[in-house]
């Protein structure tokens, strides 16, 4: 994925062949902890939408790196929010010496912060299930506000008003994300 500063993206991946990837509220609970863990850092998180097969994120994109030191420093304060949260004052502290061996000056890009979170993620849903392998698809989806195939969309080969030109993209994106749960008939109204 190639995002720039001061852009509106439309992130979005599923599951390895479609498969579920959230199975338990627990499960989307932690994926959202995770979202505020890694996307913060570079931008602001719009809207969203976590589906038992697939996710879309609407971000603002303010900065596409930052440096290591930082991103860990805002993962460590995260956690702790989040252990404090499920344990109270018996919430432990974070370990900041645990796999901290490389340069702490280094950058690390949006797309590696995302790459990270997903395959921890990955990693801790392997270990509830047993499982192995990959469990979202290789790579995330994004779409700016400017490509020409979305806002050119036809539906029954008529121009669908969603996404004429003209109209507001970000509102346009967020109304297509939180109608996904129900044009799924998970829900019967969206938020």
């Amino acid at each position: 994925m190639q995002f720039y500063k001061d852009q509106m993206f439309h992130i979005y991946n599923q599951g390895n062949n479609r498969r579920q990837i959230f199975f338990t509220e627990d499960n989307y609970q932690y994926f959202l902890w995770r979202m505020r863990g890694y996307l913060l850092p570079f931008g602001e998180l719009i809207s969203w939408c976590l589906m038992p097969n697939h996710f879309h994120w609407q971000f603002f994109v303010r900065e596409t790196t930052t440096k290591r030191v930082h991103l860990r420093n805002h993962l460590d304060t995260i956690e702790y929010q989040r252990r404090v949260l499920k344990c109270g004052v018996n919430a432990k502290p974070v370990n900041k010496a645990r796999g901290r061996a490389e340069n702490n000056h280094s950058l690390i890009t949006l797309n590696n912060a995302i790459g990270d979170l997903l395959k921890g993620y990955t990693k801790a849903i392997n270990k509830e299930k047993g499982w192995t392998g990959s469990l979202f698809r290789g790579q995330c989806k994004s779409k700016d506000g400017w490509i020409d195939e979305f806002v050119s969309v036809k539906n029954n080969e008529k121009p669908d008003w969603r996404f004429l030109i003209g109209t507001d993209y970000g509102c346009r994106l967020m109304w297509y994300i939180h109608e996904n749960p129900v044009k799924a008939k998970i829900v019967e109204k969206a938020i």
